[in-house]
């Protein structure tokens, strides 16, 4: 960006350039409200000077560089600023502790960085709606001063953070929309106080130590199971010289990680998989009939699959491979008529795989490690929906003894 654009004599309120090709550094904006500069090719550190009164600052998806600490502590727009978005950039130490004086401060996202260390403590004592820190090499436990915040959006995936996943996160947070732990090392068990959470939509604990059972009291999550009780979009955040501020998530759906931003809204699910979970599959779950994407895989979940997921008739996603599950696929799986992802693989289920569009679509992969028959495998079934080398043979050529399974 060209010097004398960044020193004309009189500020500009609003400047938005993102989408191009700029580069070079930023010393210096001249601009008195919000600046939107993400998705170009800048370079070297933060601007360390910013007006007073600015209240957006947007540099996302840059290669800005080095540390916080000037922008964050320095910088004379402490107490106007609103939302300070930096993320996707190559900003790297610690969080400065000097939180403090942003009072107005409602939206931050570093995800995506090389950010270190433990989150400071002024952090905890702004009133942040949105906290994303997605990315970054962070560790230690989640501050227990949060609990005084009202979030609509939390995500510390893919860091190095421990301890249990905190039971303060009901306690004031009855806004929480989004809540995202993927991928770091936590343990202990799901709160049940996370039960209350009526206005969660994305619900996160994917790739941690996480033990215990899936409660029974997951279908209080009202967002979950009647999205008449909630709005279309996930948030607007609204300001003098403003109109409409779109959170953003990026969720992992269908095996994939995308990012939802004005459609935020409209995506709901539930990934608890890579855990340590034990115990049945609860069938109250059925009840979450507003679910796009549930992905318990990877766990120690046994018994069968309740009848009542056949329910959830939004369903596209669907993970339950790598666990002990036994008995048959229930029929009212036909029902999932939206279903575009699923995968059964690797547990110890039986019997003919049901009819339906979707199910006989999916590649052999979705139910291997099983003792299924049936379309779309090509291991036939007999007349009692055995397949025919279990009922030949009194065991499947995958290698598991069934006998048992067919006693009765």
């Amino acid at each position: 960006m060209p010097t004398w654009f960044l020193n004309l004599p009189i500020p500009f309120e609003y400047l938005n350039l993102s989408y191009n090709q700029l580069t070079g550094g930023i010393s210096y904006l001249n601009v008195t409200y919000i600046v939107y500069l993400s998705s170009n090719r800048f370079t070297g550190p933060l601007p360390r000077v910013v007006f007073p009164t600015l209240q957006f600052l947007i540099l996302s998806n840059n290669s800005f560089s080095g540390s916080l600490f000037d922008l964050v502590c320095n910088s004379p727009s402490r107490g106007a600023m609103e939302a300070l978005y930096i993320d996707k950039n190559l900003i790297s130490g610690e969080i400065p502790d000097c939180w403090n004086h942003r009072q107005n401060l409602g939206l931050l996202n570093l995800g995506s960085n090389s950010l270190t260390g433990k989150i400071p403590p002024s952090l905890g004592h702004i009133n942040l709606s949105m906290l994303n820190l997605w990315n970054n090499s962070m560790f230690g436990a989640l501050p227990s001063t949060f609990q005084n915040f009202t979030f609509i959006m939390l995500d510390f995936s893919e860091n190095h953070f421990n301890g249990s996943v905190p039971e303060w996160i009901r306690d004031k947070h009855s806004r929480l929309k989004v809540l995202s732990l993927r991928s770091n090392n936590f343990d202990g068990h799901i709160p049940h106080k996370s039960c209350d959470l009526q206005y969660l939509q994305n619900l996160d604990l994917a790739h941690n130590n996480i033990s215990g059972t899936i409660s029974k009291c997951f279908s209080n999550l009202t967002a979950m199971a009647n999205r008449s009780n909630q709005s279309y979009y996930i948030y607007e955040w609204v300001s003098t010289r403003t109109t409409l501020f779109y959170l953003s998530a990026l969720l992992v759906l269908k095996g994939r990680e995308d990012e939802y931003s004005a459609t935020l809204g409209l995506v709901t699910s539930m990934d608890l998989s890579t855990n340590s979970l034990t115990g049945e599959i609860p069938k109250e779950i059925g009840s979450l009939i507003e679910l796009w994407s549930l992905n318990l895989s990877a766990n120690l979940l046994a018994g069968n699959i309740p009848n009542e997921i056949g329910y959830m008739e939004l369903m596209e996603s669907l993970g339950l491979s790598m666990n002990r599950l036994n008995g048959e696929i229930p029929p009212s799986i036909s029902n999932l008529n939206f279903l575009n992802h699923f995968n059964v693989s690797y547990n110890n289920l039986t019997g003919q795989i049901p009819t339906s569009t979707q199910l006989q679509s999916f590649e052999n992969f979705s139910h291997m490690g099983n003792h299924l028959c049936g379309p779309p495998l090509t291991k036939n079934c007999n007349t009692k929906g055995i397949p025919t080398d279990v009922a030949n043979n009194g065991s499947s050529s995958e290698g598991s003894k069934v006998n048992w399974l067919f006693v009765g």
